[in-house]
């Protein structure tokens, strides 16, 4: 999925952001479906300028609803792994 960063570090980097389906997802109006949207917070983080090619994220999945100004996601995840996905 593609991030969108909830919160930006001093040194560039987001650790807790929304995952989403679609690049530009929470700009649309309306957002997609809260079942679309899983809120991911993560030690190591991504850069910010990274954000603009899709991301796979492993970690335990939780039904667990946030809320934000952007979106509601229907489930959180704590990152283990962030990489960038690549079509093989």
């Amino acid at each position: 999925g593609y991030i969108v960063p909830l919160e930006v570090s001093e040194e560039g980097r987001t650790t807790e952001f929304l995952l989403v389906p679609y690049y530009g997802a929470c700009i649309h109006v309306p957002p997609p479906p809260s079942n679309q949207i899983v809120h991911i917070v993560s030690e190591m983080g991504v850069r910010v300028e990274d954000l603009y090619q899709p991301y796979w994220i492993e970690g335990t999945l939780r039904v667990k609803a946030s809320s934000s100004d952007l979106a509601e996601a229907g489930y959180q995840m704590e990152a283990e792994k962030i990489y960038a996905y690549e079509l093989k």
